[in-house]
């Protein structure tokens, strides 16, 4: 399983429009790709490690998929109309990180905890859309 990130930087000037992030952009996504993604996470940025508001981040959301082949192929017939929705919530550029995720459920037993299987490191040689 993968963990496809997005992340928004907290930079002077930022503007996020959390609720229309909720309601509207995600929402948006996940009516184009499917099936592909399993589920998402919003993160909303409240303070940095020593308490200071709002942190490095303002937001953050985490798609899990199967695979990169499959958000690749999911996501891509959909980028342009995804990608232009962004300034609708946002007005710097995210960071975009493609994760495999070793642990998905940390609540769940061990012995019943899945086990990952490692991406391949020339599947990341694909080019990565998103």
């Amino acid at each position: 399983m993968i963990k496809v990130s997005m992340i928004y930087p907290n930079k002077a000037g930022t503007r996020f429009d959390h609720d229309y992030y909720r309601t509207t952009h995600l929402p948006l996504i996940k009516s184009r790709v499917g099936a592909a993604f399993k589920y998402y996470a919003i993160d909303k940025g409240l303070a940095d490690k020593d308490g200071t508001p709002l942190g490095a981040y303002v937001a953050m959301c985490h798609l899990l998929c199967d695979s990169i082949d499959a958000y690749q192929s999911s996501f891509a017939p959909h980028a342009q109309e995804i990608r232009a929705d962004i300034a609708n919530f946002i007005n710097v550029v995210p960071i975009h990180q493609i994760s495999e995720v070793v642990v998905e459920n940390s609540a769940e037993d061990g012995a019943k905890a899945r086990h990952r299987i490692p991406i391949d490191p020339p599947h990341l040689s694909h080019p990565v859309v998103g």
